[in-house]
């Protein structure tokens, strides 16, 4: 007798119901299709990966009739044809009154796109900008609730959340925060461009959130500083989840795990980006 197991990720199309500013530098992306009937998470940063159209494109161009060999037939694919893949977290679902996920939000840092960014907008960013209803796109993501691409695990034990996340961990992050149990002591710090990015977020944990506001035109520095001179709520066992730009990311794991001695084995440590690299780059390095 052999147990049918379903395969933890798949291909959804989707399309764009609603799109919504959250701040000069995010924007907020609401999606629906009946494929997502067969989504599944119960992650509060779970990884999703977003294939877009290149503009005069219909919908993003990937190989997916090729079953498992959709990857190599999709790098394959000539540059101005090949959808642009770009990973971004979940930031909430919906449901429908059968339990049935019916819309999910996807936030979209606008890099390039803010005021006096000095920066060149990537392609994720101009999509996002002028997004309407009715786009398609393709998303690879997770058809098992409990799946590899969710990171934010505390043990049960946990007697402190401790959080940083610079603007492309604050769906996560702020998803993170609004969930936790009624009481939870929370230590937060989340980093936006401008002071307009910050939200209001609700949430029943006895949570500090501080939002960091500026540029990271200074790289890690800054940030140790700030973390630095931080007093945290005594506690015998924290959790801390980092995510962000890699270099940061680890300078502050080396700071909570060297300096302020909390179990290496309690802390979470995601790279989302690096600094001076496309996603493309980063792959080809991987």
């Amino acid at each position: 007798m052999t147990t049918a197991v379903a395969a933890p990720f798949r291909f959804f199309a989707l399309q764009v119901v609603r799109t919504r500013r959250l701040g000069p530098s995010l924007a907020r992306v609401t999606f629906a299709g009946p494929d997502l009937r067969a989504f599944r998470s119960d992650g509060l940063d779970q990884s999703l990966s977003l294939f877009l159209p290149h503009p005069g494109q219909a919908e993003p161009a990937v190989p997916v009739e090729l079953g498992e060999g959709w990857w190599q037939g999709w790098r394959e694919l000539p540059d101005d044809v090949r959808a642009v893949m770009r990973s971004y977290t979940l930031r909430a679902l919906r449901r429908d009154d059968d339990g049935h996920t019916a819309e999910i939000d996807v936030d979209f840092v606008l890099h390039g796109l803010e005021p006096d960014s000095g920066i060149q907008a990537g392609p994720a960013a101009r999509w996002a900008a002028g997004a309407a209803p009715g786009d398609r796109v393709l998303l690879l993501g997770p058809a098992v609730a409990d799946n590899r691409a969710i990171r934010f695990r505390p043990p049960e034990d946990t007697d402190l959340v401790v959080i940083w996340g610079d603007e492309t961990a604050v769906p996560a992050a702020c998803a993170i925060v609004e969930a936790l149990p009624a009481g939870t002591p929370a230590r937060v710090w989340l980093q936006v461009p401008h002071a307009e990015d910050a939200q209001d977020l609700r949430t029943a944990a006895d949570a500090e959130i501080t939002w960091l506001v500026g540029d990271d035109t200074d790289g890690p520095e800054a940030t140790l500083a700030t973390l630095r001179a931080a007093q945290l709520p005594p506690a015998e066992r924290p959790y801390v989840w980092i995510a962000g730009e890699s270099g940061c990311v680890k300078r502050l794991r080396r700071h909570f795990v060297g300096e302020r001695g909390v179990d290496r084995r309690r802390v979470t440590f995601v790279g989302y980006w690096r600094r001076g690299l496309t996603e493309e780059q980063l792959r080809e390095q991987g």
